[in-house]
């Protein structure tokens, strides 16, 4: 297997996380990750242009092959929920008009397949990332999240690349 760059999307209406790894077989290594700030106080629809904007930038600089986003998860007040939903759309534009292949993933998954458990906490994802990727301290929150995202897509891509190639072997011994 060669090395495969995967972005790994943590999207907000007020902050995006976003996280680059590179991935060669089971190793991940981070190559970059930050958050894009969109500012609070100003309108939504200005907030997703600065989202969009600032994925591309990402995308046009590290040139991931792959992209992972973060599924929307229900809150409680359905404003966020729709603004979170929107955040994410933004998010998906811009890699779509990059012409990456998205995958998508619920944050209990990604937290499983980081921390072992699905119900962790922020901090005990960043600690595991940190870990994960041999980082000196563990990164913001909202980019652990995002490297979280892009580790869960790399492994899920290697085990579906094992069972793809177990089902294609198992097919010729017929």
């Amino acid at each position: 297997m060669t090395t495969v760059r995967l972005l790994g999307i943590d999207p907000g209406s007020r902050m995006t996380g976003y996280g680059i790894v590179d991935m060669d077989g089971p190793r991940s290594r981070h190559v970059a990750s930050g958050c894009i700030q969109t500012g609070g106080d100003r309108p939504l629809p200005e907030r997703l242009k600065i989202i969009f904007e600032g994925l591309s930038a990402v995308i046009q600089s590290w040139r991931p092959v792959e992209a992972a986003v973060e599924q929307v998860f229900m809150h409680r007040n359905p404003d966020s929920a729709l603004k979170l939903g929107q955040a994410r759309g933004a998010a998906l534009c811009a890699v779509a008009l990059a012409g990456l292949p998205v995958s998508e993933y619920a944050p209990r998954a990604i937290k499983q397949a980081v921390v072992g458990g699905g119900a962790a906490d922020k901090s005990q994802v960043q600690r595991m990332v940190a870990l994960l990727l041999s980082l000196p301290e563990p990164p913001q929150a909202d980019a652990a999240d995002a490297l979280a995202v892009a580790i869960c897509h790399g492994h899920t891509r290697q085990t579906m690349h094992r069972f793809g190639s177990a089902a294609v072997l198992a097919g010729r011994r017929r």
